[in-house]
């Protein structure tokens, strides 16, 4: 479906429509979008202006990330100039950055706690009791200048960005470098 609406309306025309087209434009349900703007806007300072909503700088910088778009492409669809684009984009990606430190971190600080999967499990206890994650590294694609494309030459040809994760035992992430 093809709206004729721009920016803010655009947005309110998909949180009030079919659930599948929602998460096509921004990898995720309306409700998980609320939540993340509410989180965002409360507790990590996302904001927009008189003419721009705190919103709609969550949705440009969702479609920007999710669709490995550029700002030019995202100008035409939410119709703001390149500087507006290129400006609230950073503005949401700081604030997506401010609460990917609060939420990627261990649960446990000390890592004096044993998972109690392996703590009452004989097969896994003398072999993780003093695990405190898991640790993998992985490649993701990137989308870098033609300058600096030589250094992000993965094996298959294509540009890719190293990244090392530690998970806890629950798989959510503890630690994240790229």
């Amino acid at each position: 479906m093809i709206s004729s609406y721009k920016g803010d309306k655009w947005i309110g025309e998909l949180l009030q429509g079919h659930p599948t087209r929602f998460h096509n434009m921004f990898c995720m349900s309306q409700a998980i979008f609320l939540d993340l703007l509410n989180e965002l806007e409360c507790v990590h300072s996302l904001h927009g202006s008189s003419r721009t909503t705190s919103r709609e700088v969550l949705a440009m910088t969702l479609y920007v990330l999710s669709h490995n778009e550029s700002i030019r492409f995202t100008c035409e669809r939410f119709q703001h100039s390149t500087e507006t684009v290129s400006r609230y984009f950073s503005i949401g990606l700081e604030a997506l950055v401010k609460l990917s430190c609060s939420v990627i971190k261990p649960i446990d600080l000390e890592f004096c706690d044993i998972p109690r999967n392996i703590l009452y499990d004989n097969r896994y206890m003398s072999y993780f009791k003093d695990c405190i994650g898991a640790i993998d590294g992985t490649h993701v694609d990137a989308l870098v200048s033609n300058a600096e494309k030589a250094a992000y030459i993965g094996r298959c040809g294509s540009t890719t960005q190293n990244v090392m994760v530690v998970c806890y035992f629950n798989m959510c992430f503890t630690f994240l470098m790229a």
